[in-house]
């Protein structure tokens, strides 16, 4: 089992700190032997969440750039892109620059999009969510189409229409395929079938052992109704970890062990909100990076 950070709070130090705080946690990061950061794809912090809205956010893309830069073997992606923050031949463009950038880490983590607080705020189209499950397949489609030499043709969808499908340079990352794509969400029937036509991971939350397993069961068996080996599909699982805060690696093993039973081969640990983000990653993530690797993977 590998370990990984996800960079979700903005707020312990001021802004005119913050590109600092963030070259110096990828530093830790690095240093740390974590196998992941991502940060998430929003525009405003997450009311849902409890956060006031107007809680720092930075966008995703242009902080993954610069993570891309201080960094040079940690995998970077967005946890998780929503599809309709923009046109699906922008973002494979976008996400094929930062592998270009990044000799080949990058993934695409890409939902059906949910905070409609933000859209309606920018002015950004939020349809209703039967539309954004069928805008999130085409999506899937064009990027595997973008990142095809073979296939430079265009594409006519429902919602998205491309007269070319040109993407140069191509990604770095599996020549002909392109970055990994992350499919995150746990839905039974359109998430995690998704997952098992396009996806090459998925990302859970730490639901428990026994949910965990079961959502499991169900893309397996969506992996069988399309053909797809259930093996090729890499499962991370989002973590609190609040126990390594108390310094109680331990702790936090006997939490994740269950998960690395079940196959979870990377888990991703969210940042607690009054804790400078390279103190965290430097003082109590990287102490558990060793130990999260002992207990293996399927």
């Amino acid at each position: 089992m590998r370990l990984g950070a996800h960079l979700m709070r903005f707020d312990a130090v001021e802004p005119a700190r913050l590109g600092r705080e963030l070259a110096d946690t990828a530093d830790a990061a690095e240093d740390a032997g974590l196998s992941w950061l991502s940060v998430m794809d929003h525009f405003f912090q997450m009311e849902p969440a409890g956060f006031p809205a107007s809680d720092p956010m930075l966008e995703a893309y242009t902080t993954l750039g610069m993570l891309a830069g201080r960094t040079e073997t940690v995998q970077l992606g967005a946890l998780v892109t929503g599809v309709t923050y923009r046109h699906p031949g922008l973002l494979a463009k976008i996400v094929a620059t930062l592998d270009v950038l990044s000799q080949g880490r990058a993934t695409l983590g890409i939902g059906a999009a949910w905070y409609e607080k933000e859209h309606v705020a920018l002015g950004v189209p939020y349809p209703p969510l039967k539309e954004r499950f069928e805008r999130l397949e085409e999506t899937l489609q064009i990027c595997r189409q973008m990142w095809d030499p073979e296939d430079e043709g265009p594409f006519e969808g429902a919602h998205y229409r491309l007269a070319e499908t040109l993407c140069r340079p191509l990604p770095l990352s599996r020549p002909g395929r392109g970055p990994e794509i992350l499919v995150g969400g746990s839905g039974e029937r359109k998430t995690l079938r998704l997952v098992a036509q396009y996806g090459d991971a998925c990302n859970l939350f730490e639901t428990g052992p026994e949910e965990v397993g079961r959502k499991l069961d169900v893309l397996r068996g969506h992996c069988d109704a399309v053909g797809r080996d259930y093996a090729d599909i890499r499962v991370t699982l989002l973590m609190g970890g609040d126990q390594l805060l108390r310094g109680d690696v331990d702790g936090f093993l006997a939490a994740a062990r269950p998960y690395a039973d079940l196959g979870v081969e990377t888990v991703i640990l969210r940042p607690p909100a009054d804790v400078p983000l390279a103190t965290w990653v430097r003082d109590h993530v990287a102490p558990a990076v060793p130990r999260v690797a002992e207990l293996g993977a399927r």
